[in-house]
């Protein structure tokens, strides 16, 4: 479940804020000029990277005025001023004295800004994936021209609402229906398309280069090297001119940091916030997988058409999230209209694939469902191997409405009040040698 949203007081404004977390130090997590505090929780990565920072001390996350859950500002046009007047009232209404900043993409110039200004609230400073300025100047060559700059708004002003500007922020995933839908979502709870493009104008005029020398906190500068909106040299000028500072290049084209490697950029910012780096992860687990699949969702969709089929989409993401969280699952991956999840227990994975299928029932949508348990391979938030591939080709074997295991589920699961109906030994597409399957009764 998201945390409860709480909100600060600016004079007679509300900022919305939450925070995540305990431990000895209070880290503020800014992200870009759009946000939403209780919408970034439906996105499973940006939702585990939040967790993963509540890790390594007390988590504050919060809307600037004009955005999300926020009040608008009184005035036509935000202000860098009127921003960092929002930190310190959030922090002050969470009680934190002094805190790391941690400024991605657009906000990065603000927390530069809050840092310089107010040295005595800010313990350390985290830029990832941000510059000292977006547009070009003579000394600054990499920045971005006019002609690039009248197009970026024009797109923001055109597209907001729909999942704009996907290729822009997060190329990884410029074909994830899923994501995209999301994302669309989002920018509609974050801001309307006018507001958006307003204070997207305030990311191109800024220009901090002057405050980095007045910056005398400790400095931790992470960039992708192949996010084109701020260049690698971005993050290489803010090193060289912010004194003490570390630079670290990391892989990948995201701005948004919850997609890619953040496992990787969040070790980075764990052992430079708390001198220590975690250990990695098990890179291989026994896990229950589990697929599920709308039946017929190509045929379904277009009877239904685009809007009452979104609403059966949105109606099935409810009750896969509340269902894997009261079985303790772990969501793998959303294929469009169904499923990958995994279970330390399959009697858990079957429970819970029986409470997805019967619910979603009652709103006339029949789904199959395949289980299999064995070794896994972690990648992040993704997984594979060749469980996973058995997994899928269950699923395929089943029938609309059934629930379909492999013989090692059925053995691990004996002794249970579980009933199952054999089905045979059949050969699976792309997999070696032919496996007993069952329907769970």
């Amino acid at each position: 479940m998201p945390p409860e949203t709480r909100y600060a007081r600016y004079r007679d404004d509300h900022i919305a804020y939450q925070t995540v977390g305990e431990g000895p130090r209070d880290i503020v997590f800014m992200s870009a000029w759009f946000s939403h505090v209780d919408g970034r929780w439906e996105e499973p990565r940006f939702a585990a990277m939040l967790r993963r920072f509540s890790t390594m001390g007390r988590l504050i996350v919060f809307d600037k005025r004009g955005s999300g859950a926020s009040d608008p500002l009184a005035t036509a046009e935000p202000t860098w001023e009127d921003w960092a007047d929002d930190i310190e009232a959030v922090m002050d209404a969470a009680g934190s004295t002094r805190a790391s900043l941690v400024g991605v993409g657009d906000s990065g110039p603000l927390a530069i800004l809050f840092a310089a200004t107010r040295p005595q609230r800010v313990e350390s400073l985290v830029l990832i994936n941000t510059g000292a300025r977006l547009m070009r100047a003579a000394d600054y060559p990499w920045g971005m021209d006019d002609a690039a700059k009248a197009e970026f708004l024009r797109r923001t002003r055109e597209t907001w609402g729909t999942g704009g500007l996907i290729d822009v922020f997060t190329p990884s995933v410029a074909g994830d229906e899923r994501y995209h839908a999301w994302l669309a979502k989002y920018q509609r709870m974050a801001a309307s398309p006018g507001r958006s493009t307003s204070m997207a104008h305030l990311i191109f005029d800024i220009d901090v280069r002057n405050v980095l020398t007045a910056l005398h906190v400790p400095t931790l500068v992470l960039h992708r090297k192949d996010f084109r909106f701020f260049p690698i040299e971005f993050g290489r000028y803010l090193a060289e001119h912010i004194a003490g500072a570390k630079f670290v290049e990391l892989p990948g084209a995201d701005g948004f940091i919850y997609l890619g490697d953040t496992t990787g950029l969040l070790d980075e910012v764990e052992q430079f916030l708390t001198g220590e780096r975690r250990l990695p992860e098990p890179d291989r687990v026994l896990a229950t997988v589990l697929l599920t699949d709308i039946v017929g969702s190509t045929d379904l969709a277009s009877q239904l058409g685009d809007h009452r089929w979104r609403a059966i989409l949105d109606t099935h993401d409810d009750i896969v999230r509340r269902e894997l969280e009261d079985h303790h699952g772990r969501l793998h991956r959303a294929t469009g209209d169904g499923l990958l999840a995994t279970f330390d227990g399959p009697a858990r994975g079957i429970r819970c694939a029986f409470a997805i299928r019967d619910q979603l029932g009652t709103v006339g949508v029949k789904i199959r469902c395949g289980l299999h348990a064995g070794e896994i391979e972690l990648r992040g938030n993704e997984i594979g191997g060749i469980a996973v591939h058995i997994a899928a080709r269950i699923e395929a074997e089943a029938g609309p409405g059934e629930v379909f295991c492999s013989s090692t589920v059925r053995d691990l699961v004996t002794g249970s009040d579980l009933s199952f109906e054999d089905r045979g030994r059949r050969l699976l597409k792309g997999v070696p040698q032919d496996w007993q399957l069952y329907k769970v009764e």
